[in-house]
């Protein structure tokens, strides 16, 4: 016997919120394959200026536009799961460069719905704003 006591359960909450960083490391790194699989085929996102984006429009305008993303944090988070479905409420800081070049951080409320299917969390749709 080793002596050491297994870690406990991850619970979906947990689960949730690392597929939620997961999806903010994939912003930053702009990797799109790596951003597509964090976001369900049937993924919209309205931004905080009320653009309105599918999978393919949200991964091309985060991962190939002029704005590049640094980081992006996650505080004050909240998720309540309901069997294969849950909604993650948090505040972000989205710390980015923009098509200036200017570093610049926005911080802003954000909801996201994220669905489980064969055993992997993706976003299902998201609302960002407005921007504090």
């Amino acid at each position: 016997m080793s002596g050491a006591w297994p870690d406990a359960a991850v619970t979906p909450e947990q689960e949730v919120i690392a597929a939620a960083r997961e999806r903010a490391a994939a912003l930053a790194a702009r990797d799109p394959e790596r951003l597509r699989r964090s976001l369900h085929p049937g993924f919209h996102w309205t931004s905080h200026t009320g653009e309105r984006f599918d999978r393919d429009g949200y991964v091309t305008a985060n991962t190939a536009a002029a704005i590049r993303w640094q980081g992006q944090s996650l505080t004050e988070v909240e998720v309540v799961v309901c069997g294969q479905a849950a909604v993650l409420r948090c505040v972000v800081a989205d710390d980015v460069i923009t098509g200036e070049g200017d570093r610049v951080t926005f911080r802003m409320p954000v909801t996201q719905t994220w669905v489980k299917q064969e055993g992997r969390w993706q976003c299902l749709a998201g609302h960002a704003g407005p921007r504090a």
